[in-house]
């Protein structure tokens, strides 16, 4: 049992001061300083900030000009936030493994689930692969992933759900290994429908100079819908209790990973 006022004896209990300055705090949780200055940030990722930091929505009139320079994504616009001010600020996502990556005039493209903020001297596009964007230029960004993250170098054939996304090489095409869809199992999957595709019958292949980011695990993260009212007790706006009905704003239907474009994604195994 922890023991609080104990030395030696209780948790870390961090404060303006001790917080890191855009760094870690542990594995999972993040600290973005800002100084006067502003976050592009998904919605929902933000767990607690000391100071005062302002939150507005993509669209916001007097962040216009910003909008025009550093966020190209209709699509997902609707997902995100610019968090503006001076304190210290916390992201986490669901207790998977965060961490920030600094692209020095270079290109990244990352499935769009993953991406939890980055600085507005980067410019996010919507990439041509459904489900993943493209940042470009110079500057930090904060993602999450299933498990720590793997570096790899192509050439390279990878299982759709293990890739958090590549940088400086090509957009991948697909590859399907027909020996193993026309042998045993392929042939039971056709007369049953049961299974579905797997990596080993279907890989995104990457060819040319540059990185690719892996997730150490091929299960990918759950889906949330982005900014929902958690549908439980306690909450405003979510469950009533056992039983009870749910409160104004509850959302129902199968959640979704924000940019999400439903069965063409599932179709492309994203």
């Amino acid at each position: 049992m922890s023991r609080y006022g104990a030395p030696g004896g209780g948790p870390t209990v961090h404060d303006p001061m001790t917080l890191p300055v855009d760094d870690n705090v542990n594995s999972y949780t993040f600290c973005v300083e800002l100084k006067g200055s502003q976050w592009f940030l998904q919605k929902g990722k933000m767990i607690a900030y000391y100071g005062s930091i302002d939150f507005n929505g993509i669209g916001h009139g007097r962040l216009d000009r910003l909008v025009r320079t550093s966020f190209h994504s209709p699509l997902h616009a609707s997902d995100w936030v610019v968090a503006e001010g001076s304190g210290k600020m916390l992201l986490a996502d669901r207790a998977f493994d965060v961490n920030s990556y600094d692209l020095d005039d270079g290109n990244l493209t990352i499935r769009s689930g993953n991406l939890l903020a980055f600085q507005p001297t980067l410019s996010l596009k919507q990439s041509i692969v459904p489900g993943f964007l493209t940042l470009i230029g110079t500057g930090k960004f904060v993602a999450a992933s299933n498990g720590p993250v793997v570096f790899m170098e192509p050439p390279l054939r990878v299982d759709p759900q293990a890739l958090v996304g590549w940088a400086d090489c090509p957009s991948p095409c697909h590859h399907y290994d027909h020996g193993y869809m026309t042998g045993l199992m392929g042939g039971l999957r056709a007369l049953t429908g049961l299974g579905g595709a797997s990596g080993e019958e279907h890989q995104f292949e990457f060819v040319g100079a540059g990185t690719v980011l892996l997730q150490s695990t091929e299960l990918l993260m759950a889906e949330q819908a982005t900014g929902a009212v958690p549908h439980e007790p306690g909450v405003p706006g979510g469950g009533a209790g056992p039983g009870g009905q749910g409160g104004h704003g509850a959302q129902t239907g199968t959640p979704r990973l924000p940019g999400q474009l439903g069965d063409l994604q599932r179709r492309f195994g994203l």
